[in-house]
Parts: structure tokens; C-alpha cells; sequence
């Protein structure tokens, strides 16, 4: 399966750079494991924050973050099998999960959750 990772980013971080990677890092953390279990882990920041930037966006959180950030993660979701959704208050993930749940897809909430492939 592909498995999109969503969890807060910028939620309760009022901006701050270092929360910001902090949160980052919570994501992450989850997609070796998903990657151990024989499935494939995607963070919607991984394909969107590279866009952001070369769209010139000045700073997080502005109009051009804004007309990327969500409808990245949101066109990945039409492509992946599952949804992990870690622990963490998020406006975001929550549209996440919301649209995942529309598209029939399944829904995590703990990593032990996720099956292992058959290999």
C-alpha cells in the first residue's frame, strides 16, 4: 500500500521554524516503519514544500503556501491505498482523514495498526 502520513505540521507552532521541523520529524518518524512493514510512506510536505518554494513563496503559512499545501496532499490521497493519521491536534490531517474516509480508503490511527505486506 501507499500510506500517506498526516499528523500536525503547522498547528500549534504559530510559524516557528523549529516547531515546525519538530512536527516534521513526528511524521517522518512514522514512514520507516511503514516502509519495514513492505508498504510505501508519503508526507504530503515531501512533494508540496519543494512546489512552495519554487512558486516563491516568502514565508509559511502565506497565499502562495496556502494554494499548494493542502491540494498536494489532497491529489496524493486520490493515489494511495491507506491513511495514517498520528496523534496530534491538526486541522489539515483531520480534512485529511475526512476526504480518505470519502474515497473509501482505510484509516490508521496507530502503526501497529497496519498490517505487513505479503512479500
Amino acid at each position: 500500500m501507499m500510506i500517506l502520513i498526516a499528523g500536525p505540521y503547522r498547528s500549534g507552532t504559530q510559524n516557528d521554524p523549529i516547531l515546525i521541523k519538530r512536527n516534521m520529524d513526528r511524521l517522518e518518524a512514522q514512514a520507516l516503519p511503514i516502509f519495514r512493514k513492505g508498504h510505501v510512506p508519503m508526507i504530503g510536505e515531501w512533494a508540496a514544500n519543494p512546489l512552495i518554494e519554487l512558486a516563491g513563496s516568502k514565508e509559511v503559512g502565506d497565499g502562495i503556501f496556502q494554494q499548494i499545501q493542502y491540494p498536494v496532499a489532497h491529489r496524493l490521497l486520490r493515489k494511495c491505498d491507506a491513511i495514517l493519521r498520528i496523534e496530534g491536534e491538526s486541522v489539515g490531517a483531520d480534512k485529511d482523514v475526512e476526504l480518505a474516509k470519502s474515497l473509501g480508503l482505510k484509516v490508521y490511527y496507530d502503526i501497529n495498526e497496519i498490517p505487513d505486506a505479503e512479500q
